[in-house]
């Protein structure tokens, strides 16, 4: 590695026993590449690059489609989006053995534009292999979706070898519509034998039994922003039946066809209950890898959430602006003790529903207290939106209760 091919050659030099002399290399089939990152390479370009390196002296043959080994000098040009032309040199050169390639392939494999069947949430093909990477799924091992809607992530950690399994508390996304669900993926992948099932229940009321552990947790809950979360309960329970309601003479509960009712699960709770859950049934080593979404301007690294027993592993950003999401894995590194709790932030539970239930006055009484970046995501969100379409009626000239005022179209622009 250098600045310049002159200090590439030197020490190459220097080492030719790494290369060439009693090497493992000296006689088996070769191929030379030149590539950059930044800049292009054109083909006389190229020839003389590898012309440069012919003190080697390989004795093999040379073999440009199965070589026994491959040699290779890559040109980092930098990555600075403002420059008008690429530099017209390089800021360093790299010389070395090709070790593995990656499988980009798989990301074409899994596109979701060749599956059989998806949904307004299925997660991205290369995002899902990188997070079945991150819960270094490998074969042999358990890992567990809760919050599985169609399936991504369950092929693409069964590609690796895992076991997996999910579960949600909507089973008409896992069911689909007529020829196509989420098993009409799993044989078009023919991962039969590694997708165990599906569920359908609330994470928050599950039927897992104590002694169940599972080797990682790869999730995308849902925040708001093209399906908001949902858990198990009424928001006015008041209104609960004293006594339940027949349909054909059959209580509503027991119907094949019964939806329970449902209230919305803010952001900050769901992670709570998440990394508590995690922390109960992952064995020791086991992972968490999930989303979190979160305005860019509020983030703060102390927004993420804890646990005693979990430690985090690697915190990623993905970038949309005013708001993004992070990618945030996290592993178990010891017994989960009874009484020991997740937390968000410093902000409490209690804190949480009372602000769902009257936002202005608590953000009145408390304007001085820094908020999550994730703090009532969902709602931002729905307030995002409904700005967005007052705006594109008032451009159309469009019947509209009000002009949207100049922050609201500063926002939205």
């Amino acid at each position: 590695m250098g600045e310049s091919y002159e200090r590439v050659h030197e020490q190459v030099k220097e080492k030719p026993e790494r290369w060439v002399v009693a090497s493992q290399y000296e006689y088996k089939s070769f191929k030379f590449t030149v590539s950059a990152f930044g800049s292009t390479c054109s083909s006389d370009y190229q020839v003389r690059t590898i012309n440069s390196f012919s003190y080697l002296g390989f004795k093999g043959d040379i073999d440009l489609k199965n070589p026994q080994v491959q040699f290779g000098v890559l040109e980092d040009y930098g990555l600075d989006p403002y420059l008008p032309v690429p530099p017209s040199s390089p800021r360093t050169i790299y010389f070395g053995r090709l070790i593995a390639s990656g499988s980009r392939d798989l990301v074409n494999k899994y596109n979701l534009k060749r599956r059989s069947y998806i949904g307004n949430t299925s997660m991205d093909a290369e995002l899902s292999l990188i997070m079945a990477n991150q819960a270094l799924a490998t074969s042999g091992k358990l890992i567990y979706d809760p919050f599985v809607g169609t399936g991504s992530f369950l092929f693409t950690c069964a590609h690796y070898g895992a076991y997996t399994m999910g579960s949600d508390i909507d089973g008409r996304q896992i069911r689909g519509q007529a020829s196509k669900s989420l098993k009409s993926n799993v044989e078009q992948y023919d991962l039969s034998g590694k997708v165990l099932d599906t569920l359908v229940f609330d994470i928050c009321h599950h039927p897992w039994r104590e002694n169940l552990l599972f080797d990682a947790i790869v999730t995308d809950p849902p925040y708001g922003v093209r399906a908001g979360a949902k858990t198990l309960g009424r928001k006015d329970p008041s209104k609960k039946q004293p006594t339940p309601v027949l349909i054909d003479g059959i209580p509503a509960h027991k119907r094949e066809d019964y939806y329970p009712p449902t209230k919305p699960y803010e952001m900050s709770e769901m992670l709570v209950d998440l990394l508590e859950f995690s922390a109960q049934y992952l064995v020791i080593g086991g992972r968490l890898v999930y989303w979190m979404p979160t305005v860019v301007d509020n983030y703060s690294s102390a927004d993420i959430p804890e646990h005693p027993c979990m430690k985090l592993i690697s915190n990623s950003e993905q970038n949309f602006g005013k708001w993004s999401r992070r990618l945030v894995t996290m592993e178990k590194f010891k017994e989960n003790l009874k009484g020991e709790r997740a937390n968000v932030n410093i902000r409490s539970l209690d804190h949480l529903s009372l602000a769902l239930q009257n936002r202005e006055e608590t953000e009145g009484q408390n304007d001085h207290q820094k908020r999550p970046g994730h703090y009532l995501f969902r709602e931002k969100s729905e307030e995002k939106a409904k700005r967005k379409e007052t705006w594109r009626r008032f451009k159309n000239g469009e019947s509209a209760e009000e002009k949207p005022s100049a922050a609201s179209s500063s926002v939205i622009q």
